[in-house]
């Protein structure tokens, strides 16, 4: 479902300055890394927009757009991901224009919106995670 995540993970990381996190991470654990900073991402927009700081609310949904349109989206496979990797894409770009309009309009349920929608995602993920052999076995 995923081709080249390691480089493109890596890119959207490097982005946010987090290169000592990606040193001999796995494709899985880079798509990992980025549900985890798109959550504190998300977290602190809606906080910096509960506290009325709109400059640090745009920074942080900037942050949180980069993470899915170029690491998420960007590492999806849409040839041999199939129904799969169409049916994210879609999730993506919706995500990426609630979080627009959450900017422009200052909406934090839209934000919130956006983290019911990828957290049962990245719980996915994780989940298959525990599922794969320990490395070496």
């Amino acid at each position: 479902m995923f081709t080249s995540p390691a480089n493109r993970a890596a890119a959207a990381y490097r982005t946010l300055d987090l290169q000592g996190h990606l040193d001999g991470a796995s494709p899985h654990q880079l798509v990992q890394m980025l549900f985890d900073a798109l959550a504190v991402s998300l977290g602190a927009a809606r906080r910096a927009m509960l506290a009325g700081d709109v400059e640090l609310k745009g920074r942080h949904l900037g942050k949180a757009v980069r993470l899915i349109e170029e690491g998420l989206k960007g590492g999806l496979d849409m040839q041999r991901g199939g129904e799969l990797a169409g049916n994210l894409r879609g999730l993506y770009d919706y995500c990426v224009q609630r979080l627009t309009h959450a900017n422009l309009h200052n909406d934090e349920a839209a934000v919130a919106e956006v983290v019911g929608l990828l957290d049962p995602v990245a719980q996915a993920w994780k989940a298959i995670a525990s599922q794969q052999p320990a490395a070496g076995a």
